[in-house]
């Protein structure tokens, strides 16, 4: 049985995710960053310098951002995924701008795919299908 159809089977959840940690060398700036990209702003308090900080989205888990003194070294074992209320190329482009770098390109000419990107600080990410890019290739 798939995981979607035992979903409705579920009686009650034995743990909550309550935020998706992110290790950096600058929690500020990564967090700056990552603020910029989900459009939540920053907590007032937050400055440089400080060695953890958070964003608290809307729906979902927060995103935590934990100051450590070792860089980034491999590839992510686990990554977040954006789905986009924008086309997705053009969401792409502003996360480019933003600072991202394009790691791998997995769009196809007939609009399905995404793309893989990295946060400044070589952390994975990938920027999925809008949903109006969706029901365009349906």
């Amino acid at each position: 049985m798939a995981i979607a159809d035992r979903i409705g089977e579920a009686r009650a959840m034995v743990s909550v995710l309550q935020n998706v940690a992110i290790d950096c060398t600058d929690a500020y700036r990564l967090a700056r960053f990552w603020s910029e990209v989900t459009g939540i702003p920053l907590d007032p308090e937050d400055s440089p310098g400080d060695e953890e900080m958070r964003i608290l989205l809307p729906e979902g888990p927060a995103l935590y951002f934990n100051q450590v003194p070792e860089p980034k070294t491999v590839k992510n074992r686990v990554h977040v995924c954006l789905r986009p209320d924008t086309a997705r190329d053009g969401e792409v482009a502003r996360l480019l701008d933003l600072g991202a770098t394009l790691v791998a390109d997995r769009r196809n000419p007939d609009g399905t795919g995404w793309a893989v990107l990295a946060d400044p600080e070589g952390n994975e990410f990938c920027v999925l299908r809008s949903a109006a890019d969706r029901a365009a290739t349906t």
